[in-house]
Order: structure tokens, then sequence, then C-alpha cells
């Protein structure tokens, strides 16, 4: 099976293309090589263009040839990785490989703002596309063994944290926060109903209220040490554990390993209506410090950018 990554401005498509071109993968890892890759890279983001030469060699290195198009990529290949380090250019780069139908891996963020997010999830349904995205947090063992913990009982809550850098352009938990979120969201699930936010300059605090009463919390870092991890209380007990950042390969790879999976039965381990709730939380928060933290609702942010979505058509 044909893999295409589709932005080499990020380690993540060197890292990925390791695991996957490693002679001793077996099982899901087994079969998928990467064959294609599209440089893309953001020329007003320093971050971006400084990495896309080194990673477009690294892939080349690997016997990954360089295309000039997406359309190219997309014609070359099964499947496809979208690995642009940002996410303004996500709903133009996803579009040609799900308009051809081809399952397709968006990493994070999806997109830059909800309303992408949105159309990107609608042209997957349209052409009968799989699609999935996902931090690599939520697969690491940390975190599966908090949210699995039979100590717990019935989870009740989570304060779950992470670092929150932001990005210009982007809905300001987009870029960074989606990794602490989303260990929010393995760990509570879905039904979160409303949001509100605390900011300042170094710190994030976003309140989530479950529909079933349930609180759950996100921790954003950006003074401080920027690390991993969440607090998770049940009925039995109190569980904490931190995420130990390790090679990049080790946490890679459960998400690696997801991602084959995925690619080989075409089922998202990740739901389309999970991913676009996470991502109205953040938006809601986004909200909610443009109103000086007041409580916003997901379903009023999700009505707004469905609207805006069906503007893109």
């Amino acid at each position: 099976m044909k893999v295409g990554i589709i932005g080499l401005d990020t380690p993540h498509g060197v890292e990925f293309t390791k695991i996957l071109h490693d002679p001793q993968a077996t099982g899901d890892l087994a079969d998928l090589t990467v064959v294609a890759g599209f440089p893309g890279g953001s020329p007003d983001l320093p971050c971006s263009w400084e990495c896309v030469g080194q990673c477009t060699e690294e892939l080349r290195a690997m016997g990954v040839a360089i295309v000039d198009s997406v359309e190219e990529l997309v014609e070359q290949v099964d499947l496809v990785l979208l690995e642009s380090r940002e996410g303004r250019p996500h709903l133009k780069q996803a579009t040609p490989a799900l308009a051809a139908g081809k399952p397709t891996y968006i990493d994070k963020p999806v997109a830059a703002s909800l309303a992408d997010v949105v159309r990107i999830y609608q042209l997957a349904g349209e052409f009968g596309a799989p699609c999935f995205s996902s931090s690599a947090i939520r697969f690491i063992p940390e975190v599966v063994g908090l949210r699995d913990n039979p100590q717990l009982g019935r989870i009740v809550g989570c304060d779950a944290y992470s670092p929150s850098m932001m990005l210009e352009y982007h809905s300001d938990l987009f870029y960074y926060g989606i990794h602490g979120v989303e260990t929010l969201f393995t760990i509570m699930g879905e039904g979160c109903d409303s949001v509100a936010r605390v900011y300042t300059e170094g710190t994030e605090l976003v309140t989530g209220i479950w529909k079933d009463g349930r609180v759950g919390t996100f921790r954003g870092i950006r003074d401080g040490l920027p690390a991993y991890g969440a607090t998770v209380y049940g009925t039995g007990g109190v569980v904490h554990d931190g995420i130990e950042e390790g090679c990049a390969t080790d946490v890679y790879r459960p998400l690696v390993r997801q991602i084959a999976r995925f690619f080989k039965t075409g089922k998202p381990p990740v739901s389309p209506e999970q991913t676009l709730e996470i991502y109205a939380f953040m938006e809601a928060a986004h909200q909610s410090r443009r109103q000086a933290g007041c409580t916003v609702m997901l379903e009023d942010v999700l009505k707004k950018a469905g609207q805006d979505a069906a503007a893109k058509r």
C-alpha cells in the first residue's frame, strides 16, 4: 500500500516514515511504504520554512519521491498523511485527497478555524473518504492507562495540562493546546456543553461543563515547565500521571500504529463527532477570552462554524 505525505515542514513525516519503513515492522505497521512527498511549507512561518528543506532531503534519502503538487501526489498513492505544520493550508491540501476517496490522516491541528474543520469533515462524508485526526498524546500508554485505570471506578472529572503556545491566524488553542485538550477528551469522552476560560500571558485555565454535570479542565502552560499529564477523579479514587517525553519514535509509534490500522480498515480510531467537539471546545474557549471569560455554548460555536463552512462550498 502506497503512502504519500503532504507537508514536509515538520519532523513528523520523517519520524512516521522511519516507523513504517522499519524492516522489522509487523502487524498493522507492515506493508505500508511512503513513496511520495509534497514539500509545501508556509513562507511566512519561520519554523515551517526553516524545516522544509532538511525534512525533504531526509525523506529523499529514504527513497521517497518528491513531487511538485498535491494533485500529483494523490495520483501516485493509495493513502495520505497530511502533515503540514500549521492549519491554514489544510482545507486546500486535504480536498484533492478526499475528493479522490483516499483514506487521509490529518495531523494536528485539523485546520486553523472551526469552519475549516467542519468543511473538511463534510468533504470526507460527501466523497466517502475515511478521515481522522489526533494528537499523538491520545494513544501513549500514560493517557490510555489513566482512562482505563480500574482504581478510578466511574470517571467524574479530569484536570489535563500541556504546553499551549499559540500561532498567529489560528484559533488560540488549536496549534498546541490541542495536546492537553485531546488528553481531556480521551479521558472524559464526548458530551461537553459549555466552556469558560481564564487567560493570562503565561497560563490558560479552560473549564468545560459536560451535559451529565461532570467538570473537566484544561490548563495550558506558557510560563513554566512545559509538561503534559492529567489528574483524573473517579468514584473509586483519584489518579495522576505525567507523560514522560522519550525519543520521538517511541512517542509516535502508538499513533502510527493506529494510523496504519485505519489505513487498512477504513475505520477511524477517533470519530468525526468527537473531533468536531474537541475543536468546538477550543473555539468556545477562544470566544470566551474575547468575552472576558463569559460562558460560551459549544452548540452556538458549531452552528456559526457550520454557517461559515457552507459559505466555502
